[in-house]
């Protein structure tokens, strides 16, 4: 029981930094603007029902981030390191989903389901590469992933002949919007899915365990019998499963498939996402849920400076001085004064404590 509640207070703290991030965003934009998270019905394109509103907005741009943040968390837990090619992978998977779309006579739903089979298939094939450096050549995350990051897009130009084939269908569209009834927007449902399947793998496997042991101390989980090379692979396997359906939500969102610009530096937002969610860059413990939240403080801060008005060449910029001051105030080193500072101030106040029962006796 008290291990539990160790292990909930820890969880407690390690959320701290995004959710009082969401806190404050939440409370600058109510003084800035009382209706900025009103939410409201209104009737699309098709006549469908649907809510509307700055809120949804957030929620609903940042379904691929957080899917990608998943995904990410599990690299980094396991190989204690990044992968920064998640952005070109992502358009190799959205070629390729179109390239089944395209090469059938008609879209149906089993069509969309081979595409995307087929968009998961090559992500993992590319995931499994870089895994394969990392994990059996020692190459650091980061430096084996350059490969991909730099080579990606040119890849993914190639499998459609360097087209932008466009792609209409209701089914296609309904994965990037509303499926019609539900007027939740469907990349939010599939996040709330991914989140679910990984809750499922985390509870009846031993992924979690055996992903934080090889990240906390390798050598240790090899004496314990843990295949490193392994986990280490499938992590990146697992992320290039979450890279697909980002892809495809990416795709499905625009109706086509831009090699260039789909989902284009979304690999340092992806990273951020992970720390500002108080996990740490150098493998071992996780937590999923630091790292979606983390996902929506990025998206609520770049929604916020577009309301604000700021010019779209200096977003980028705003960005990174409040991200900084994010993972700079969540850094151990920080954490561990914060933490030495609290306790002098419990101990002053213990010996206050004692002096006056003293001079009470």
């Amino acid at each position: 029981m008290k291990n539990r509640k160790e292990g909930f207070r820890a969880g407690l703290g390690q959320l701290a930094i995004p959710l009082i991030a969401i806190g404050l965003l939440v409370i600058f934009n109510l003084i800035r603007d009382p209706g900025f998270f009103s939410i409201e019905i209104k009737h699309n394109i098709d006549g469908n029902a649907v809510l509307a509103g700055n809120l949804i907005s957030i929620i609903n741009g940042a379904s691929e981030l957080a899917i990608l943040a998943m995904g990410m968390t599990i690299v980094t837990a396991a190989c204690g390191g990044q992968d920064i090619s998640v952005g070109a992978a992502a358009a190799i998977a959205g070629s390729m989903f179109v390239k089944v779309l395209k090469s059938a006579q008609e879209i149906t739903g089993g069509t969309v389901i081979l595409a995307f089979l087929a968009g998961c298939l090559i992500a993992m094939v590319f995931g499994a590469f870089n895994g394969t450096l990392v994990a059996v050549f020692k190459i650091q995350p980061m430096i084996a992933t350059l490969i991909l990051y730099t080579c990606g897009r040119s890849i993914a130009y190639w499998i459609n002949g360097g087209a932008t084939p466009s792609v209409e269908s209701p089914i296609i569209a309904a994965w990037g919007s509303f499926i019609p009834g539900i007027p939740i927007p469907t990349p939010v449902l599939i996040v709330i899915l991914m989140a679910i399947i990984f809750a499922l793998l985390f509870r009846f496997t031993s992924l979690r365990l055996f992903t934080q042991a090889v990240g906390i101390n390798e050598s240790a989980a090899k004496l314990n019998g843990i295949n490193t090379t392994w986990i280490k692979l499938l992590s990146f396997i697992i992320l290039g499963v979450c890279v697909a359906v980002a892809g495809s939500i990416g795709v499905s969102r625009l109706g086509l498939i831009n090699h260039e610009t789909l989902l284009l530096d979304v690999e340092m937002d992806t990273i951020l996402a992970v720390a500002i969610g108080g996990n740490s860059l150098g493998g071992g413990r996780f937590r999923l849920s630091g790292s979606i939240i983390g996902a929506y403080v990025i998206q609520m801060l770049t929604t916020t400076l577009y309301a604000m008005k700021v010019p779209s060449t200096d977003v980028k910029a705003y960005k990174a001085i409040v991200i900084i001051i994010l993972v700079v105030i969540g850094s151990p080193v920080v954490k561990k004064n914060f933490a030495k500072f609290m306790s002098d101030i419990r101990r002053k106040k213990a010996q206050k404590a004692d002096q006056s029962e003293k001079g009470a006796a």
